[in-house]
């Protein structure tokens, strides 16, 4: 199996062009393969008798693996480094190539051929738990094992080299927090948005004492627009989606080297007002983490105010157990169309995002559902 394209470390046959007793002249094409990236042929790098055909069809061969032997009178031409080549010849059969694979490219921040650790050994996992590592740590290392594995010889080295540089304790927040995005990351995972208007939400919560913030505004919209319509909130497990027996709606609250996310339950039976006084209490029970064990875990979404940080776009990623996460941007002044005056006024505006589990749904439902939350925060008398 030659090497297909850099980082490409295998390649499934997808049929033989050729057959044993078939001639072939260099540069044919004698079969088909299909990478992570495309479909393309594999040429022969000499001419031949086709003598063996070793590679099955439907299976998936590493660089390097023998695939076929072929009979040639003479010595094959070195192959052109830009073609697919279909191995190397003698008098009468296809050597095998190396299985160690130089990358044309250099230079890049992470080796071609680190493929991460794909294959964990039992004694490599045992090593990485004493350290408390995971095999995410390894995304970055280069194996020199089969087919590109890790071996413990290179988690040593790894190790070492990390040794050499300035070190310092994650906290235990830090880290939970490190476990948690792991974990959702495993998922995929993607993010709409869209502009929304600030002005009535802004004149809204100036005649209100106390003032809930932008975050308790969008968290109220998302919590009424979930109780119209439950399942873009729902968990797929196995073949079946979870649907929430309740709305109850986190929002992200910055602590010391960390997040905490406190839960406001059944949102969407409790008004704006009814809300505020319990948000800001929660709040400041997280920044001082003494939040109490009914206002943590179970949410099934978040909300997460990043404007707070002058972000106008972010991506944010919903947590293990959720499906949604629902950002808000810094607002901003722009310009914007007044048909009745035919004049571009000012107004105040914000990117809205919601970041979802692609498994459970798709663009479109993701936008109707932003969209309603963006009608609603427009409309913060009904929240």
């Amino acid at each position: 199996m030659p090497q297909l394209g850099e980082s490409i470390a295998e390649a499934t046959v997808i049929s033989w062009l050729v057959k044993v007793g078939d001639t072939v002249t260099a540069g044919q094409e004698v079969m088909e393969v299909e990478t992570s990236k495309a479909t393309l042929t594999v040429t022969s790098s000499v001419a031949g008798k086709i003598k063996k055909l070793i590679a099955v069809e439907g299976e998936t061969y590493a660089v390097g693996n023998v695939l076929a032997e072929l009979t040639t009178d003479t010595a094959p031409a070195k192959p052109a480094e830009d073609k697919p080549h279909f191995g190397s010849g003698s008098e009468t059969t296809i050597s095998t190539p190396s299985n160690t694979v130089e990358p044309v490219l250099q230079g890049l921040p992470v080796p071609v051929g680190a493929a991460g650790a794909s294959y964990l050994s039992p004694r490599l996992k045992a090593r990485m738990a004493e350290l408390g590592l995971h095999a995410a740590d390894l995304a970055g290392v280069a194996g020199s094992g089969a087919n590109g594995r890790v071996t413990v010889e290179d988690f040593e080295a790894f190790v070492s080299r990390l040794e050499q540089n300035r070190l310092t304790p994650a906290s235990s927040m830090r880290i939970a927090v490190a476990d948690a995005m792991r974990r959702s990351w495993t998922r995929p995972i993607a993010t709409v948005g869209m502009p929304v208007r600030l002005d009535a939400l802004l004149a809204h919560r100036a005649t209100l004492n106390p003032k809930p913030g932008p975050a308790l505004y969008s968290l109220r919209a998302l919590a009424l627009a979930l109780g119209e319509n439950s399942a873009p909130a729902g968990r797929l497990v196995g073949s079946r989606i979870v649907h929430p027996s309740s709305i109850d709606i986190g929002f992200a609250v910055e602590a010391e080297d960390g997040v905490l996310v406190p839960v406001i339950r059944e949102a969407n039976h409790k008004t704006l007002r009814e809300l505020v006084t319990r948000y800001n209490e929660l709040v400041t029970l997280a920044r001082e983490r003494r939040l109490p064990a009914d206002a943590t875990g179970g949410s099934i979404a978040t909300i997460t105010n990043f404007g707070t940080f002058g972000l106008t776009w972010a991506t944010p990623i919903p947590l293990p157990e959720q499906t949604l996460v629902l950002g808000l941007g810094a607002g901003s002044k722009v310009p914007c169309w007044d048909e009745e005056k035919k004049q571009f006024v000012p107004v105040m505006e914000a990117n809205l995002t919601l970041s979802f589990d692609h498994r459970v749904m798709d663009g479109g439902a993701a936008g109707r559902l932003l969209g309603r939350v963006a009608t609603l925060m427009q409309l913060p008398d009904a929240l």
